[in-house]
């Protein structure tokens, strides 16, 4: 079955395809393009305004700290590369990101993890995961799932947007995982595949093989 493609909230990676430059970004400018003034996260979430995961970790206190996925020890956090596919270097990524890309452009997959602490409320961090997403330019989306992955919490959209006047399709999961024992430490893992909607039959295959190798699990 054809795996339904993508929706990104990254903005680090589309900084770096489109050669703009920015400070490096910590956890939560990842997700958000503004800041808010701090307040208690109940307070924000009678607002208008919709609240990024973000912005609601940032609010509650929860101080996050990128980690390489390949220098974890307590978590497997993992995503195959495809044939023809590349490791993809740029000064705009945050630290330890891990991002492949096949060619020089789109598509693109993206593996980010942050070390987090703080106490907050795992459910409702996660029911702000796809605000970025569904503010997009153009937003229109194809899936959702709050489901758990590989026995941790989770939430996944996919959808296509506008991105400088081009469609992009676009699959974006978040996992909030915990480390094995005894330090039992929480991250947060990101993982975003992005492609162009014209080109979405084309690049199915090696999406696909993508998305169905990602892993977050304790070793």
């Amino acid at each position: 079955m054809t795996v339904r493609l993508w929706l990104t909230i990254a903005l680090a990676a589309a900084l770096a395809l489109t050669g703009c430059t920015t400070e490096t970004p910590d956890y939560q400018s990842i997700w958000s393009t503004t800041s808010a003034t701090p307040t208690s996260p109940s307070a924000a979430a009678d607002s208008a305004e919709p609240m990024s995961i973000a912005t609601f970790l940032e609010q509650a206190g929860v101080a996050g700290q990128p980690v390489a996925p390949d220098k974890l020890t307590d978590l497997t956090v993992s995503m195959p590369t495809p044939k023809g596919w590349e490791p993809y270097r740029n000064s705009n990524l945050s630290p330890g990101t891990r991002m492949i890309a096949k060619g020089e452009t789109y598509p693109t997959a993206m593996l980010i993890v942050f070390e987090l602490n703080g106490d907050f409320d795992v459910a409702q961090a996660l029911s702000h995961a796809n605000t970025d997403a569904e503010t997009s330019e153009n937003f229109t989306e194809l899936n959702t799932s709050t489901a758990d992955f590989g026995g941790f919490p989770s939430s996944m959209i996919e959808g296509s947007y506008d991105l400088s006047g081009t469609r992009m399709h676009s699959y974006n999961r978040i996992v909030i995982a915990t480390g094995a024992p005894p330090t039992s430490q929480r991250y947060l893992v990101q993982f975003t595949v992005t492609g162009y909607a014209d080109k979405a039959a084309e690049e199915a295959p090696d999406i696909e093989e993508i998305i169905r190798g990602f892993t977050v699990k304790v070793p």
